[in-house]
């Protein structure tokens, strides 16, 4: 019996990845759970492989606890898949999404087959495993790269030369009674005083002549 040999691997974290040999003859699911055994997620979550060409582009879905619209549209299933009858090439690969509640993307693909299994060795066997899976999110631990994403939120504070001073002084304002909004427009009005003084320095300036203009 042939013994396939695939590549797993984080489409977002190219240092982890997991070799995985498994028989022909066995089906999605238990390459399913081989993946997961070695990263430590979940078995049970909703998942689904797609059988990809060299592009990684997704094509036939074979999936694991399906929602209904896939079961209404006759998706086929992992537990009743075997893996040989989706090996159309010595280099096949599969696009993998495991949990579609908090995804992660997986490249699989086949890098080699062997014509015999290995005496004594219980399939699928994981023969290979680099790097540390990342977490889960919502687990407590966010995945690899989020605290990152979290602190360029805040960037534009270090634009605007945002000071600790400024949040107390605001702080203090407010509990005088001074909101942020009036010293804005205590601003406007020394503007308009400034504006109209500019005009009664002029010579010949009549304030109930500017105001007749108006109307």
């Amino acid at each position: 019996m042939a013994i396939y040999r695939f590549r797993v691997s984080f489409e977002d974290y190219d240092d982890v990845e997991r070799d995985i040999d498994i028989k022909s003859n066995q089906t999605f699911e238990d390459l399913h759970k081989a993946i997961h055994v070695s990263t430590g997620y979940k078995v049970e979550a909703s998942s689904s492989f797609y059988v990809s060409n060299d592009q990684w582009i997704k094509n036939e879905e074979i999936a694991y606890l399906p929602n209904q619209r896939k079961i209404n549209n006759e998706v086929a299933l992992m537990e009743n898949s075997k893996l040989s009858s989706f090996i159309d090439d010595p280099h096949q690969k599969f696009y993998y999404i495991y949990n579609f509640d908090r995804p992660f993307d997986f490249h699989v693909e086949l890098i080699k087959i062997m014509l015999n299994e290995e005496a004594g060795k219980t399939y699928p066997h994981v023969t290979r495993s680099l790097g540390e899976a990342p977490k889960v999110a919502g687990t407590g631990i966010l995945p690899q790269g989020a605290a990152t994403a979290v602190s360029d939120d805040f960037d534009f504070l270090n634009e605007e030369d945002f000071q600790p001073e400024d949040t107390e002084e605001l702080e203090q304002m407010n509990d005088m009674g001074i909101s942020t909004e009036e010293s804005a427009g205590d601003g406007d009005e020394d503007e308009k005083d400034e504006f109209m003084d500019e005009f009664s320095d002029n010579e010949g300036y009549d304030a109930d002549d500017l105001q007749k203009d108006d109307y």
